[in-house]
């Protein structure tokens, strides 16, 4: 039964996984994520049934679209296998719960806000408030919902205080919302873990591609995947930074 349930929590994700392809590409272009129907982006053909099928049908048509022969981007597939892999992690840190369903839809969001971070530079509002909104949907709603205002809340006054010193925008209100995601999935204090392992995150890249500029929001989600699954030891390593 245990095997029997993982699975199902695993094709739940690859499922989601597909639709997040779905808000990956339309999103940014201002479309809607129901109509029309999914086509090849090559030769606008609409798709049949089984070329919709999660990780399946890339394999089955070997990466290429059934009528023009067209390549079919690796983001299709990567984005689905990470949503399935996603929702198992999960599932095995909270055991099936009702709110597992939400954690995940609130991570699912998030991996989405990553893509088009990386792709397009932004991050849409509606992708961005859907995942604190599912963020927030806890047993203890009270305490999700202090703890996203406080992180929220915090990040803007520090934002503001940043951009009154360097004389400029410091901070994008997208990253306010991203924090309040954060306080609302972690509580206190992983927050700050989670805030103080993106930066270390960023770092590198940051290095490297510092000519041109490198998205922080992907670097929050991860951090906070991390300190999530692992809160009982980062919560050990804040303390033991702190009281040695």
């Amino acid at each position: 039964m245990e095997w029997l349930t993982l699975f199902t929590v695993a094709m739940f994700g690859l499922s989601i996984g597909s639709f997040l392809n779905v808000v990956i590409y339309r999103t940014p272009k201002d479309e809607s994520l129901l109509f029309p129907a999914s086509k090849c982006q090559s030769c606008s053909t609409p798709l049949k049934w089984w070329h919709n099928i999660p990780l399946v049908s890339w394999l089955i048509l070997r990466g290429k679209c059934h009528f023009c022969n067209a390549p079919i981007s690796m983001q299709y597939p990567i984005v689905e296998f990470l949503t399935g892999v996603l929702f198992v992690l999960l599932y095995l840190k909270l055991g099936l719960v009702w709110q597992l369903f939400f954690v995940a839809l609130s991570f699912s969001a998030l991996l989405a806000l990553v893509m088009i971070d990386f792709e397009y530079m932004a991050v849409p509002d509606s992708v961005n408030f859907a995942a604190l909104l599912f963020a927030l949907i806890q047993p203890n709603f009270v305490d999700a919902l202090l703890y996203g205002g406080i992180a929220a809340g915090g990040l803007y006054l520090v934002g503001l205080l940043s951009s009154l010193l360097a004389g400029r925008q410091a901070m994008g209100g997208a990253d306010v919302i991203v924090a309040g995601t954060m306080g609302a999935l972690l509580g206190f204090p992983n927050f700050f873990v989670a805030l103080f392992l993106s930066a270390i995150l960023a770092m590198v890249p940051a290095l490297v591609w510092r000519e041109r500029g490198v998205p922080f929001v992907p670097f929050l989600a991860m951090a906070t995947l991390i300190v999530y699954l692992y809160d009982t030891q980062a919560t050990q390593l804040l303390e033991s930074v702190i009281y040695g």
